[in-house]
């Protein structure tokens, strides 16, 4: 399943992504805005290691928070007009 540099499993980093962004939208939904940092502390625990470097860390920080900045826009507007609601 690794990819031909050894890296990991190939998209990987896209499928969590997608997984990432859609736990944090239903999380808005279901009002759990706590939890949402219980995605990012998993996230980076996986991660821990590869943090010790500068350019992955910036990478990582980058990618992350725009991901769930959008997931957290699209919950929000998703919630503000009522096309979800529980």
């Amino acid at each position: 399943m690794e990819n031909s540099e050894g890296e990991g499993i190939k998209h990987a980093g896209k499928t969590i992504g997608i997984f990432e962004r859609a736990i944090v939208t239903i999380l808005i939904f279901l009002s759990a805005y706590n939890a949402i940092s219980f995605v990012f502390i998993a996230k980076s625990l996986a991660r821990f290691n590869q943090l010790r470097k500068r350019g992955f860390a910036e990478y990582y920080l980058i990618g992350t928070f725009s991901s769930l900045s959008f997931a957290i826009v699209i919950g929000v507007i998703t919630l503000r007009l009522g096309i979800f609601h529980l």
